[in-house]
């Protein structure tokens, strides 16, 4: 179970994000909605983990892993995105970037902090 719970908090922040963002934008809120929003997003994060777990000799809880997830997420996410002409306005990439570093690092900092 403890190894799931680090890609489930990543998968969390990835659709909250696209929540927060298609309520923000009055997109309407339906699951179909959120996953296709969430979609190229969540391809970036798998992305992270491959990557990640192939040249970190960390866990998937430390910042480090959670920086390569983040960055994947981002720019995996951006590209897939743009290749969809679904929108990459420099304002939403800023958003994004924050949202996404904010949680997934944010959770791992905190757990950090609680263990020790």
């Amino acid at each position: 179970m403890s190894r799931l719970i680090a890609p489930l908090l990543d998968l969390l922040a990835v659709l909250v994000f696209a929540l927060v963002g298609r309520r923000s934008h009055a997109h309407g809120i339906t699951l179909g909605g959120v996953l296709e929003t969430a979609a190229p997003f969540l391809c970036g994060t798998a992305a992270g983990y491959l990557v990640a777990s192939l040249t970190l000799d960390a866990a998937p809880r430390t910042w480090q892993f959670g920086a390569i997830v983040v960055a994947a997420t981002v720019i995996i996410g951006m590209l897939f995105r743009r290749l969809a002409a679904t929108g990459t306005a420099p304002s939403f990439i800023v958003v994004a970037t924050l949202f996404t570093a904010a949680t997934m690092l944010g959770w791992r900092l905190l757990a950090s902090a609680i263990s020790h």
